[in-house]
């Protein structure tokens, strides 16, 4: 069973050492590197990079780059590939949380635009004019 962060949190205030913590708690705590995620998530959703890249409208470079761990996406890159790839509210929360950026948050407008988007399944054209409707910056 996950755990989710909070449950880990509980976990982690009542600990006396942080290693049987990390130990105990290995399976529950992201630690693959970016391209490694990306990799399984284009495996279990039978992508190809090309198409991803292309559809996240990336430069093709760059997108190969990230995917092989040459740079480090922005977080709206980032969530472009999501988009791209189709991933679900749990799978893009996964990916912002072990790449250290913030969460979608539906106090955020921007962010609740997102959400709205990701759970109607809208491409990232349908996305970027449903944001820039409401007056919210695109993902470029």
């Amino acid at each position: 069973m996950n755990k989710n962060t909070q449950e880990l949190l509980k976990l982690l205030k009542n600990t006396d050492s942080i290693e049987t913590f990390l130990e105990k708690e290995s399976a529950h705590i992201a630690s693959e590197p970016l391209p490694l995620q990306l990799k399984k998530l284009l495996e279990k959703h039978d992508l190809k990079k090309s198409q991803c890249i292309e559809q996240a409208n990336l430069q093709r470079n760059y997108g190969y780059q990230i995917f092989s761990g040459e740079r480090t996406p922005s977080r709206d890159k980032l969530l472009a590939l999501c988009f791209a790839m189709h991933l679900t509210l749990d799978e893009i929360h996964a990916l912002l949380c072990s790449t250290g950026y913030a969460d979608l948050y539906a106090k955020n407008k921007r962010d609740s635009i997102l959400i709205f988007g990701i759970t109607k399944e809208l491409s990232l054209i349908e996305i970027n004019e449903l944001l820039y409707e409401l007056g919210e910056d695109v993902i470029e």
